[in-house]
């Protein structure tokens, strides 16, 4: 039975008009084991860490929505690229051969307010705590705030990472998942950084929050595998809607969809729901309802959104520490975020 009133696609087709990109949207990092991390680490040196941070975000959040998802989603590709060490915050360096992570393809459509927030945050911060608080940290901490702003849980954040030294476009592509990854490719990544199937059904539900291009799920909608057909997994008037805002070739390149399209601007368990109602914007997130491994866990989180918070930090600490650095051999704590120490 389809769980929402045919009217929301008209609402759903509103969004998709409307939303642009103005406001947009290899190494295996988990050898070993993580580094000490502590909710504590700071309690000295910087002992308001956690308010100084919320004082920025809290301003983001209000004033530009889309850093919400856009940060969390800057966390994730942050760890799974080398571990959380804020490389990803790092700019291309005028002249170097080599780009930047955050100028790699695949995180050319990561919103500039994600970064924004970052660098306001660690203004604040320095102002108070100047030379002792990690990038790699402040964005962990952001990344709870916004997840807390949007509705979702509140967690300690446990801290100590140092920012790394290497930033590399070309450690990029091999080390994130794509629309298109199957549910095999994605346990063999997620499994490189110390993470299981649960935790990829569980890092999914982010996707209750936040935006996707329509590059990103267009192949669905007009050739799905070569097809020359839709994928039938998607639901008709899904499809439709999305269709009208997304032709084959051509048209916007700035137009987004939302992941969730029943409640797209609240973090909870609807993301679930939409997935067993084959409303999955990606072919990945639908591949979680489709795929008897996944199905269980989608259902069950589907049923309980307070199961979801609970498992969602749980599984938010253990990608927190993927790839931790500490100690200036291996890290160091930048002032600018978006530059290396001198």
């Amino acid at each position: 039975m389809f769980v929402t009133p045919f009217p929301f696609f008209t609402s759903l087709l509103f969004i998709l008009l409307i939303l642009r990109t103005s406001h947009s949207t290899t190494t295996n990092a988990a050898a070993g084991p993580p580094r000490q991390l502590s909710v504590d680490y700071y309690a000295k040196s910087c002992p308001d860490l956690d308010q100084l941070v919320a004082s920025v975000t809290a301003q983001q959040f209000k004033e530009s929505p889309v850093a919400g998802p856009a940060t969390i989603r800057l966390f994730f590709h942050d760890c799974f690229v080398q571990g959380c060490d804020g490389s990803i915050l790092i700019s291309t360096s005028p002249g170097s051969k080599e780009l930047a992570e955050r100028d790699a393809q695949d995180n050319k459509d990561l919103a500039k307010e994600a970064y924004d927030s970052i660098e306001k945050a660690k203004a604040v911060v320095e102002s108070k705590c100047p030379g002792v608080v990690s990038c790699a940290d402040i964005l962990a901490i952001a990344a709870r705030d916004f997840v807390r702003l949007a509705g979702g849980p509140y967690y300690q954040v446990k801290k100590g990472r140092w920012d790394g030294k290497i930033s590399m476009a070309s450690m990029v592509h091999a080390n994130l998942p794509h629309a298109n990854s199957t549910i095999d490719e994605l346990l063999k990544l997620f499994t490189s950084k110390g993470l299981a199937l649960h935790d990829l059904v569980v890092l999914s539900g982010a996707h209750t929050i936040g935006f996707a291009h329509c590059e990103h799920f267009v192949t669905r909608l007009y050739d799905y595998r070569g097809s020359k057909q839709p994928d039938p997994s998607v639901d008709p008037r899904l499809l439709k809607a999305l269709k009208m805002s997304c032709p084959h070739f051509g048209g916007n390149v700035d137009i987004v969809a939302p992941f969730d399209v029943t409640t797209p601007f609240s973090f909870d368990n609807a993301y679930y729901g939409n997935l067993e109602a084959k409303l999955g914007l990606l072919e990945t997130d639908q591949a979680l309802f489709l795929d008897p491994r996944t199905r269980p866990l989608v259902q069950e989180l589907a049923k309980d959104k307070q199961k979801f918070f609970q498992e969602f930090v749980v599984v938010m600490e253990k990608m927190g520490s993927i790839g931790v650095k500490s100690g200036r051999t291996r890290g160091e704590k930048r002032k600018d975020c978006s530059m290396h120490m001198l």
